[in-house]
């Protein structure tokens, strides 16, 4: 009687952990060779010190998130709007590209204005690596390609005088590490 006892109470505890919505705790429970194994994987926690630069840190990764959470969405409608196009453009002729390209940025300026006079230079820059990373193709090489050589030229320089470089490009293995595991993160709906 004891027995059974003990086995409800851990079945009791083994259920209740399992329905934890702690997005950070996985809990998975198996029956093997007649006795119940309960895993727990944990996904990735980041722990900041309580020092000064500890604080430094935490205030420049909480700053990268916030870039991340603002423009990583108007970087995958590039990709999806480019994707269009490069659909769209080889049907036209040159003359019906070039309307189309002048239509579609209109729409976009329509768009993203608002938003892109909010933003900061600092998401800015941050929009330009994931535009790269989305696309395949840095902002200066899509402007190049889409508008042609001059425009290219004209858009870098005026980003130049404000701090910006329209030639960045996305390294997820260097630089750019924790923005691709910000990335992961809110595609996961954790950030």
């Amino acid at each position: 009687m004891k027995n059974i006892a003990v086995i409800l109470i851990s079945l009791i505890h083994f259920v209740s952990y399992g329905q934890n919505v702690d997005p950070y705790v996985h809990y998975d429970t198996t029956m093997e060779a007649g006795e119940v194994i309960q895993r727990v994987s944990l996904s990735t926690v980041f722990v900041f010190t309580n020092d000064r630069k500890g604080r430094v840190l935490k205030r420049k990764y909480d700053r990268l998130t916030n870039a991340v959470r603002v423009t990583y969405p108007i970087a995958k409608h590039a990709q999806s709007k480019l994707r269009e196009m490069n659909r769209v453009l080889p049907s036209l002729s040159k003359e019906e590209q070039r309307k189309y390209v002048k239509e579609v940025e209109k729409e976009l300026k329509v768009q993203y204005t608002p938003i892109l006079k909010k933003m900061s230079m600092y998401q800015g820059v941050i929009l330009l690596k994931l535009i790269d990373r989305e696309t395949g193709s840095s902002s200066y090489g899509l402007v190049k390609e889409m508008r042609g050589g001059f425009s290219a030229f004209f858009w870098q320089g005026v980003a130049r005088v404000f701090g910006a470089n329209l030639k960045l490009e996305y390294d997820e293995k260097g630089d750019d590490k924790i923005i691709e595991e910000l990335i992961k993160l809110y595609e996961a709906g954790l950030i």
